[in-house]
């Protein structure tokens, strides 16, 4: 028996396809009215509060930041809400964003499972691809965490990203990639023969256990989509290379809404994480993370919020274009949850609270601006928008309650 090497077991056990339904019922099934989508955005530096938040209570043109949105009628921001435990951890609460897990700087934490893969469980099988997860650069982790608490890697080159969802695999090599994964499975599956007989922990048992599983879920789910032709989409991606970051936030906007309007996937992630050194947007120059711990200083506001309004600019049009597609009844943005929010309430002074939130689209009735009375755990809304997905659970992270926030 082929021994597996500890690397390529965690590659393996790294990020995975959720349970399928039938593969029978799901090439008989027919769409007859658009199926629900989400799609979650993370600004990991937040941005600035007093030109994020209106001015004017439940007027949207109040706000410096958001009065130029097209689709403001099809729009929520919330504010007030928080993810309770985050008093000390810094930027590592970017961790929790999609989890509500509390202590993320502590060296023993263990995050739990995020919002998204929750919704890929009941979302993503009728998809070539359950979900995906997009981050500006490649450090490893983003929005996405398994359900055992380990970081599933996003991925961050929009070429490689648009090849995987519209170009045509060459299925020789795809065939004989997956009868190698077949291989490592079986002799996965021989390992574990072998704990038992060892008597090896239960724990650890369970764990192996677990990701054969996934394994076999993910090689079913690839087989399944092996002969299916991909899409053909133009390549809309820019090519600007003037203004780099400004580019790739375009480019990740535009392969998430071609992966929504190809039904390739019905849940995203996109992880607008800092990354170090100065980067230019169109009226400034500076390092995005320097420049969010501002200190107050008007100057370095200033250059703050250009980055700030470019970064929405490009979400401005992602909502715009989502709306001009139509489809069923409505348009592809009425039958999309767009999250757009933050880990940081105050990026300059580490705060975590008041969280910059908009909730988009889903076809609910918006209610354009929502103050909440007190603070409140951010993850009651994560537990609605699992309910308006038609999953029944009773809390998620920490949540307290269903608030009945998004009406529709």
């Amino acid at each position: 028996m082929r021994n597996i090497s500890r690397k390529d077991f965690l590659k393996i056990g790294a990020a995975l396809p959720l349970a399928l339904q039938s593969l029978s019922q799901r090439a008989e099934a027919k769409v007859e009215t658009p199926p629900k989508r989400i799609i979650f955005i993370n600004s990991c530096l937040g941005f600035y509060e007093p030109y994020f938040f209106p001015k004017k209570r439940g007027d949207l043109s109040s706000s410096d930041y958001l009065k130029g949105m097209k689709t403001l009628e099809k729009m929520t921001v919330f504010q007030n809400l928080f993810h309770p435990g985050m008093d000390t951890s810094n930027h590592d609460s970017e961790k929790s964003f999609l989890t509500g897990t509390p202590s993320p700087e502590s060296p023993t934490f263990v995050n739990g499972i995020s919002l998204d893969q929750v919704l890929a469980r009941k979302m993503g099988s009728d998809t070539r691809f359950p979900f995906l997860n997009f981050s500006i650069y490649d450090r490893g982790w983003g929005c996405s965490w398994n359900d055992r608490g380990a970081a599933i890697p996003p991925m961050h080159d929009e070429a490689k990203i648009f090849d995987l969802l519209f170009k045509d695999e060459d299925l020789q090599a795809t065939k004989q990639r997956l009868r190698n994964d077949q291989y490592i499975l079986r002799n996965l599956q021989r390992d574990l023969a072998q704990l038992r007989q060892q008597g090896s922990h239960r724990g650890k048992l369970e764990s192996y256990q677990k990701v054969i599983g996934e394994l076999e879920t993910q090689l079913e789910h690839e087989q399944f989509w092996l002969n299916t032709k991909k899409p053909k989409v133009a390549k809309s991606l820019s090519e600007d290379a003037d203004f780099p970051f400004s580019t790739k936030i375009h480019n990740l906007f535009e392969l998430a809404k071609l992966a929504l309007q190809t039904d390739s996937t019905r849940v995203i992630t996109l992880s607008m994480d800092w990354i170090y050194g100065a980067i230019k947007v169109p009226g400034a120059t500076g390092g995005w993370h320097t420049l969010s711990h501002h200190g107050g200083k008007p100057d370095m506001i200033a250059r703050l919020s250009k980055i700030e309004i470019d970064t929405l600019k490009h979400f401005n049009q992602f909502l715009i274009e989502m709306d001009q597609i139509k489809e069923g009844a409505g348009t592809l943005l009425d039958h999309t949850t767009v999250v757009m929010g933050s880990n940081f309430g105050d990026s300059s002074n580490h705060t975590c609270n008041n969280l910059p939130m908009i909730v988009a689209g889903g076809g609910y009735r918006h209610q354009t601006h929502t103050m909440l009375e007190k603070p409140t755990p951010l993850c009651n809304l994560y537990l609605e928008l699992l309910h308006k997905n038609d999953i029944d659970a009773e809390r998620f992270g920490s949540s307290t309650k269903d608030m009945g926030l998004l009406m529709g």
